[in-house]
């Protein structure tokens, strides 16, 4: 389990550091909180994740939910590295520039495999897309 000690805090805030040279830095994501329960993602959306609709752009979306239910199954295998075998994305309602908040739970989880339910909602707290992911473990 992710624990609440000092170590487990190490460990988040190291990784935390490493990500920010990685995609997740790029788009601008903030680690909220991280939990046996819940982890939440938000994210600062501007002009550069907007499509030329003026919503944010869809990978985008699914890319917020892959690292915040990535982050939400290792939470609870952190002796283990988790990877996204399946993605499943479903776009209900168009956001808007603003702030996103992504949160993210796993439903389900064996020896190797497990799966994660997230959603994401807009600053007006409307549901705009909901997603699961399948991750493999690899032990």
């Amino acid at each position: 389990m992710v624990g609440t000690g000092e170590d487990a805090m190490r460990r988040w805030e190291k990784l935390k550091e490493l990500a920010e040279a990685t995609f997740w830095g790029y788009l601008g994501c903030e680690l909220v909180s991280v939990g046996e329960r819940e982890t939440i993602v938000r994210l600062q959306a501007r002009e550069r994740h907007l499509n030329m609709m003026g919503i944010v752009n869809g990978g985008v979306l699914a890319s917020l939910l892959d690292n915040t239910m990535g982050i939400a199954a290792a939470a609870i295998r952190p002796d283990d590295q988790v990877v996204t075998s399946n993605l499943n994305v479903h776009f209900v309602h168009p956001l808007r520039a603003g702030l996103l908040e992504v949160r993210a739970h796993v439903v389900h989880s064996t020896n190797r495999m497990m799966t994660v339910y997230g959603s994401v909602t807009g600053e007006d707290g409307r549901l705009g897309t909901i997603g699961t992911g399948s991750f493999r473990v690899k032990g």
